[in-house]
C-alpha cells in the first residue's frame, strides 16, 4: 500500500538521546516529501519547544502539540484548532498537587511555566542555551501558578513527574477519577494531563480527513502510551525498539530503537 502521511512523535522516536535527528531519518523523510508524502510532527511538546526539529525537517504542515490539545500553524504563527483545559480544572490540578513532592509544569499560550528549578528544568534550560536565539523555547519561572493562570488565554496541559512512581500513580489516578482529565504517560516518570478526550490520534485523524484522506493513509511512529491512540488507528502503526512492551504489543510493526535508522528503514520499505 502507498502511504501518503508520515506522523512522527519526537522524544524517544525521531530524536535520539542527544535530541538529534539521525541523518538517515532526515534523508528518508526528505525523499518522502519530494514524492508528495506529508510529514507531520505529533508530539507531547509545546510548539515553542520544537522549532529546531520543525526547521531541520523543512516542514510546511501544521504540528500537533501537547498530545493533540492543539494544532499549530508554524507558517502563520497561529493555533488552528484547540481544546485547552478549563480554568476550573487547572485550579483543581494545582490544589491537588500543592502538598505533594510531584514536580509539575504548566503549558500555556506561547510559554512553558515552572515553579521550581528541578533537574529536568535545568536540562531543558541548558538545551535551550545551545540553540540559536530564534529557536529557544519560552520557558518562564513563576512563584505560583494560581497567581498567573488568568493572564493566559489557553492552558494546554500540565506535565507532572516524580521519582516516586507509587505516589505519582496514586495522585494521577485521583486526578483522572475526580476531575475527569486525560492522563497519559509520556515517559517512565512523567504523565501529561490535559482536557478529557484530547489525544494524538484524534487530532491527527481530524487533520488527515481535512486533507481528503483517511487514517489508512498514515504511517505513525511512537514509543510511549501517549502515542498509542495514533499507533492503533494508523494504517501502519510503528513502535520503536525502545518502546515500552505494551506499546510494542499493540503496534502493527516494531522497528529498531531511536539510536538506529529504523525509521528510515520503514519509510524506504513501506512508503518509498
Amino acid at each position: 500500500m502507498s502511504y501518503r502521511v508520515i506522523a512522527l512523535d519526537l522524544d524517544g522516536t525521531l530524536l535520539d538521546p542527544q535530541k538529534k535527528i539521525l541523518p538517515e531519518s532526515l534523508a528518508a523523510l526528505n525523499e518522502a516529501r519530494r514524492q508528495g508524502v506529508k510529514v507531520l510532527i505529533v508530539t507531547g511538546r509545546h510548539h515553542v519547544a520544537i522549532h529546531p526539529f520543525y526547521q531541520a525537517l523543512n516542514l510546511d504542515t501544521p504540528a500537533i502539540c501537547c498530545n493533540g490539545t492543539y494544532l499549530y500553524d508554524y507558517l502563520g504563527k497561529k493555533v488552528l484548532a484547540s481544546d485547552p483545559m478549563t480554568l476550573e480544572s487547572a485550579t483543581q490540578m494545582i490544589e491537588r498537587l500543592r502538598d505533594t513532592d510531584i514536580q509539575h509544569l504548566m503549558y500555556v499560550d506561547d510559554a512553558m511555566l515552572y515553579n521550581a528549578p528541578t533537574e529536568g528544568i535545568k536540562r531543558t534550560l541548558s538545551w535551550a542555551e545551545t540553540l540559536p536565539e530564534a529557536q529557544r523555547p519560552n520557558i518562564q519561572f513563576v512563584e505560583n501558578y494560581a497567581d498567573v493562570m488568568h493572564d493566559y488565554q489557553s492552558i494546554w496541559k500540565f506535565a507532572v513527574s516524580s521519582e516516586n512512581l507509587d505516589q505519582l500513580k496514586e495522585v494521577v489516578h485521583g486526578i483522572e477519577t475526580d476531575f475527569g482529565l486525560e492522563c497519559e504517560w509520556s515517559w517512565v516518570d512523567q504523565v501529561d494531563i490535559g482536557r478529557k478526550g484530547n489525544s494524538k490520534g484524534l487530532r491527527l485523524k481530524q487533520w488527515v480527513e481535512s486533507q481528503g484522506m483517511t487514517m489508512d493513509d498514515v504511517v505513525a511512529f511512537g514509543d510511549n502510551f501517549n502515542d498509542l491512540s495514533m499507533l492503533t488507528t494508523a494504517g501502519l502503526g510503528v513502535a520503536m525498539g525502545n518502546a515500552v512492551d505494551e506499546i510494542k504489543q499493540q503496534a502493527k510493526l516494531v522497528t529498531r530503537d531511536n539510536t538506529q535508522p529504523g525509521i528510515a528503514e520503514v519509510i524506504r520499505k513501506y512508503v518509498l
